[in-house]
């Protein structure tokens, strides 16, 4: 497996250092225990983001994280009273004076949350680990592989946990995927496929039109705006759930809709480490499509199959005998998708869900460390800062095999 926790290297039965508890603020472990609710501190995500929204949700939804502190806002009026209408205890005006004054602090945030344009995580992530918080960040983890490496040397002499929020692995049976793949079920893997496919964006919007979408820049968002925007959410879900390492790619990224600049559609295929073959379709420019995203994965005694609109089912094709519909929360799945799985059998289970599957993890592999305690190994299968790079480095490959004439380009680990 290539996916483990940045702070996996570090010896568990040593306390990470600096760490504080807050006094009276606790929720109690599977184990008994009494583990401190963590503080967090968010950076981006305002009021009316729907992706500020998603992390609130998620990070409260165990009671495990606490929101003390908040710059929701890059204009410094609008922070401070969004802040104060989400009863935040302390507002700031941006990321870095939060960084430095909660990092100043006794009682000060513990986790940032790094929710802004894709141009900013690279600073605001670096200080933060400078400063010893550990972090979630938004995908892309940054923009260009050498900021992506920078991070990871920093992160190597850090010893503090580093969660991507590649959400989608945080619903129960991608993790029942994942599991089985480990556990042999599917035999060899010698094909995998993902799709994701969008209709959002199939005719230009009235923000693109005005110059007003950071998305559809460049300069913010990075060279491509559906690399870094999606398909780097269906790389890292095919590694992820199959364990395979993509040794190469060819790439066909482009604009489909007229007038529009910013990438809205890529074409690829894979090899894998292991011989396997694999394919993407990924766009924001399919008329009519909702959301999209979908992964089949087969090896040599059988296939699995997942839809993110119907998340709570996973199809398992056998080799010898019928198909069977696993369905989330029932009997006899693993434990990896049952651990995180908190609405009862028969009733949905969401994208707020899956995401709060990530702070869970998250707090555990904290909380576990601050106590000189191994973590629970499933529980270190949150995307980690070496999933961010690996995001990272694939944009750049698929954009430079586009850049020419889709020729294959290597993806080996350095």
């Amino acid at each position: 497996m290539i996916y483990r926790s940045v702070s996996a290297s570090i010896d568990p039965s040593t306390p990470l250092a600096n760490d504080t508890v807050e006094s009276g603020a606790s929720r109690s472990n599977d184990d008994g225990l009494s583990q401190p609710v963590l503080r967090l501190g968010m950076i981006g995500g305002g009021v009316q983001s729907f992706i500020g929204q998603v992390h609130r949700a998620a990070a409260q939804m165990d009671g495990q994280y606490r929101l003390v502190a908040a710059a929701l806002s890059s204009h410094p009026a609008r922070a401070l009273a969004q802040a104060e209408q989400l009863n935040v205890s302390r507002g700031y005006t941006d990321g870095e004076t939060l960084l430095r004054e909660e990092a100043a602090r006794d009682d000060g945030a513990e986790v940032i949350a790094i929710l802004t344009p894709n141009d900013s995580h690279f600073a605001l992530a670096r200080l933060a680990l400078e400063l010893g918080f550990h972090v979630i960040c938004e995908k892309p983890l940054v923009n260009s592989v050498e900021q992506a490496h920078e991070l990871e040397s920093l992160a190597a002499q850090v010893r503090r946990c580093f969660c991507l929020a590649y959400g989608y692995t945080g619903y129960p049976m991608v993790r029942q995927a994942r599991a089985m793949i480990e556990n042999g079920e599917l035999g060899e893997i010698r094909q995998l496929q993902c799709d994701y496919v969008q209709g959002h964006l199939a005719s230009l919007t009235e923000a693109e039109r005005a110059g007003h979408d950071w998305h559809m820049d460049p300069a913010i968002a990075g060279e491509s705006m559906i690399l870094n925007d999606i398909a780097t959410h269906a790389f890292h879900m095919l590694e992820f759930v199959s364990g395979l390492e993509t040794r190469e790619l060819s790439a066909d990224v482009v604009a489909c809709v007229p007038g529009r600049e910013a990438h809205d559609n890529a074409n690829l295929m894979m090899r894998y480490a292991n011989g396997a073959r694999g394919m993407m379709w990924i766009t924001q420019a399919a008329a009519g499509a909702e959301h999209g995203l979908t992964f089949r994965i087969f090896g040599s005694l059988g296939g699995l199959e997942w839809h993110q609109e119907t998340p709570n089912q996973l199809l398992h094709r056998r080799l010898e005998g019928a198909p069977v519909l696993l369905s989330k929360g029932a009997e006899g799945l693993h434990e990896a998708s049952t651990r995180i799985s908190r609405v009862a059998f028969g009733h949905p289970e969401g994208y707020r869900e899956a995401f709060s599957s990530l702070y869970r993890d998250l707090f555990e592999d904290i909380s576990a460390r601050k106590r000189g305690m191994t973590p629970h190994p499933l529980a270190q299968w949150y995307p980690d800062l070496a999933s961010g790079v690996r995001g990272v480095e694939f944009a750049a490959a698929a954009l430079s095999s586009s850049q020419h004439n889709g020729e294959w380009v290597r993806m080996d680990r350095r």
